[in-house]
């Protein structure tokens, strides 16, 4: 009887601003027999640019990075290749962050303080089309959630501060700047960079994007 030919390890596309860091996630991956990292990228354009030109199995992606986030690099993978297994990893404990990964087309979500612990697990589960959440984030949503309900308040669900929502919602009802700042006694300047902060945060792009979550998320009506 014949033996099989080994699998050869599937490839993997990292994506961190973080050259430590992803020489730290690459030692991990690359010392697995079945895994290994083919590609890397600083920001969330160039993982995009590395997809388009690479053959990959597998996008690792940090959510916070320059030029284009993890997010929205993931919206787009989703988009150019669709099927494309996509894990985030991040630094933020936090389940409005877990939300908007899962929005954006990833299905894991690993914590980089304990990624030596179960970024590989992450990785297998994904290609095999199966979704990972970190351990104890079951736990932290499910209380979230009780803790909401019991209260009476809104469920959590998206990543902004009251004043960000605030200049979301008058930046998708077409206000300007200017307006805006007058609107919220803050400057101009201001109201840009919580602009800024908010396309960085949500992996958009421009005014009509905010304007689509802003409708999507019932800030203002269609």
């Amino acid at each position: 009887m014949t033996q099989s030919a080994p699998r050869p390890p599937a490839r993997i596309l990292l994506a961190d601003d973080h050259t430590l860091v992803r020489r730290g996630v690459r030692l991990i991956l690359d010392a697995e027999p079945d895994l290994t990292v083919v590609a890397e990228a600083a920001d969330g354009a160039e993982a995009v640019a590395q997809a388009r030109a690479t053959d990959i199995d597998l996008a690792v992606l940090d959510i916070a990075m320059p030029r284009s986030t993890g997010l929205q690099a993931a919206r787009e993978l989703a988009r150019i290749r669709p099927g494309l297994p996509i894990l985030m990893l991040t630094m933020y404990d936090n389940e409005q962050y877990f939300f908007e990964a899962l929005r954006a087309g990833a299905s894991g979500y690993v914590l980089k303080s304990v990624a030596d612990r179960d970024l590989v697990e992450a990785c297998r589960a994904a290609l095999r089309d199966e979704p990972f959440i970190y351990p104890g984030a079951e736990t932290t949503l499910i209380r979230t959630y009780l803790d909401h309900a019991r209260t009476g308040g809104p469920l959590p669900e998206r990543p902004i501060t009251e004043r960000e929502e605030e200049i979301l919602k008058l930046v998708a009802e077409g206000h300007s700047s200017r307006e805006i700042g007058d609107l919220l006694v803050i400057s101009p300047k201001t109201v840009e960079r919580h602009r800024a902060n908010l396309l960085q945060k949500l992996g958009l792009r421009d005014r009509l994007e905010l304007t689509r979550y802003a409708i999507r998320t019932g800030l203002i009506e269609p």
